[in-house]
């Protein structure tokens, strides 16, 4: 027999995924900044709005990343399947692409995401 707090509990836990759903596919936006990571270290980061072409050559591999008109992509890279090279250019914040048979790793980021203090403690 259904009560009335199980219809309840129910409305309550859809509406909640409701909401993390729009926030997951709905809540990124257009990053400033591309950042790169070569096997999990730090390799540089990038104004997305400055035209260039950045080599990372590491561990006898090599990667072109390519930035232009915002948009980035992976332009080159002497990895055997290549599916780094086919994804789509991206720009923005939560997207990335991921050369993984060379462990290089692009993402879009935004420079203040949402402020530069955490806590305030007296």
């Amino acid at each position: 027999m259904i009560k009335k707090a199980d219809i309840a509990l129910f409305l309550i836990i859809l509406i909640f995924g409701i909401i993390i759903s729009f926030v997951s596919l709905f809540g990124n936006s257009e990053g400033d900044k591309v950042k790169i990571a070569v096997d999990g270290q730090l390799f540089g980061v990038y104004d997305i709005n400055t035209d260039q072409t950045i080599e990372v050559e590491q561990n006898n591999h090599i990667n072109h990343i390519t930035i232009k008109d915002g948009m980035v992509s992976m332009s080159y890279s002497d990895c055997a399947n290549q599916v780094c090279v086919h994804s789509e250019a991206i720009s923005m914040t939560k997207d990335s692409i991921v050369c993984l048979p060379n462990k290089v790793m692009i993402e879009i980021i935004a420079e203040n995401q949402g402020g530069d203090v955490d806590v305030i403690s007296g």
